[in-house]
């Protein structure tokens, strides 16, 4: 699966390294590998993107080296391929040695993984489950500004998924540990890739049931029931959080039609 890069390579290029991607110009590299200096180096092609490979280079360059949030407008096949291969650098390069034996392993030739030539273990990439909830109460959303944003973004509540627990339980307990809320009505929506740094997010919306909102001042800085017509600032479009947000606010409409 890996080798070396040739000059007339062309396609899609995921330059990445310690979860940080490669933007000249502020883009994804597209084109031949001659003409963005990647030939000679060791690639691994990880899909497709309109009929054009895709390729991984593990590597790090000195200038215009940033976040895979900085393509999240692209088409969601692209950002997800792009998510995949930061991802994907990262697990190689965490993976460099054994955790059972300690000898040094080698990326598998034909799929996503690492293997130990010595104890013969096989290492995947692991991928940490999430749940992220709209709430809905009558004409209402149940929004959230986090403490790990650095902006004054408003969301819908998410969280890690814990050892032993559904999806559901999850969301039950998270809504609860954030916002003292009890829900109601859980119904999965959609899931999207999230390689901040390696999640699956998987969507739900609820309904409101019962409990006095007040908010986990730890991972909240602030969070409050907002109508439909007067909404703060958003996440960005693409993103499954704007998603759940839109198809809620388009059931409050419904609600005081």
């Amino acid at each position: 699966m890996q080798r070396e890069i040739s000059s007339v390579d062309a396609g899609w290029w995921i330059v990445s390294s310690e979860q940080k991607l490669w933007l000249p110009q502020g883009e994804l590299p597209h084109g031949l590998a001659a003409d963005f200096g990647l030939a000679g180096q060791h690639g691994i092609l990880i899909g497709e993107w309109l009929g054009e490979n895709v390729w991984l280079i593990q590597a790090s360059r000195p200038e215009n080296m940033g976040s895979v949030r900085q393509v999240i407008d692209q088409d969601t096949g692209l950002f997800q391929l792009a998510g995949r291969g930061v991802q994907l650098a990262e697990f190689y390069r965490s993976h460099r040695w054994c955790g059972y034996c300690g000898h040094e392993m080698r990326i598998s030739p034909r799929e996503f993984a690492c293997l130990c030539t010595h104890c013969r273990e096989r290492y995947y990439p692991q991928i940490a489950p999430c749940i992220i909830v709209a709430i809905r109460r009558g004409d209402e959303i149940l929004l959230a500004n986090h403490a790990r944003h650095r902006n004054s973004i408003y969301t819908v509540l998410a969280g890690f998924v814990e050892v032993g627990e559904t999806l559901e339980q999850a969301v039950a307990r998270e809504v609860m540990e954030e916002s003292n809320v009890r829900v109601k009505n859980v119904r999965y929506v959609t899931s999207q890739p999230w390689p901040f740094p390696h999640s699956l997010m998987t969507a739900f919306m609820a309904e409101y049931e019962d409990g006095e909102l007040q908010h986990d001042g730890k991972e909240l800085l602030d969070a409050g029931w907002y109508r439909f017509d007067a909404l703060p600032q958003l996440p960005p479009l693409g993103t499954v959080a704007r998603r759940l947000i839109e198809d809620t606010v388009a059931l409050c409409r419904a609600s005081v039609a």
